[in-house]
């Protein structure tokens, strides 16, 4: 696949085939995927916690909060959750901070995923001290993001920001998700 393809694809997806699997090697191979990406001063201070298990990933749902613009949904409901996730971390013995490694890494996973013909969405809204205590995580690593990935069940659509310049992503009556985008002529100042 072409890279504007990729990145084409690469939405946040938010409902997922659920009873579909993602293993472990899959997880691993998307990890790899950051060991490529640039970091400030090639510290690599991240590391990744691998959720695929179905029992483990409804502890994870349970502290996670979704799209904030959709007022009135909860979050995917059973069928429709994530297959698995990836909670990003900072190593402070390495770093004490990660300036954008964390989100050039998402991102390299998010493509890695629409490559394999998954997708996900990168959430930062989550209950870090619950997550913390779920998994034991020492206090040398900082939650940074959770990474949900599966395979989607959702349309989304690109379209231009209309005139009233509003930016909120919403979902029509059919359960179509829209996601309005600044044109390039809006980006670029001359």
């Amino acid at each position: 696949m072409k890279l504007r393809e990729l990145m084409m694809r690469n939405r946040s997806y938010r409902r997922f085939v659920e009873e579909f699997r993602i293993d472990r090697k899959v997880l691993l191979d998307l990890v790899e995927l950051t060991r490529y990406a640039a970091s400030g001063r090639n510290a690599q201070p991240l590391k990744y916690k691998l959720c695929h298990e179905p029992e483990v990933n409804e502890k994870v749902f349970e502290h996670l909060a979704w799209a904030s613009y959709l007022t009135d949904w909860p979050g995917p409901k059973k069928g429709e959750r994530p297959s698995a996730y990836i909670i990003v971390l900072l190593d402070r013995e390495i770093a004490e901070h990660c300036f954008c490694d964390d989100g050039i890494a998402m991102q390299n996973i998010l493509l890695g995923a629409v490559d394999k013909g998954l997708g996900g969405c990168i959430l930062r809204a989550v209950h870090k001290p619950a997550l913390r205590e779920l998994f034991q995580i020492p206090e040398r690593y900082d939650i940074m993001d959770v990474v949900a990935l599966g395979k989607p069940a959702e349309v989304i659509q690109i379209e231009e920001v209309g005139e009233d310049n509003d930016t909120r992503y919403y979902r029509d009556e059919d359960g179509v998700h829209h996601v309005p985008k600044r044109s390039l002529s809006d980006l670029v100042i001359d």
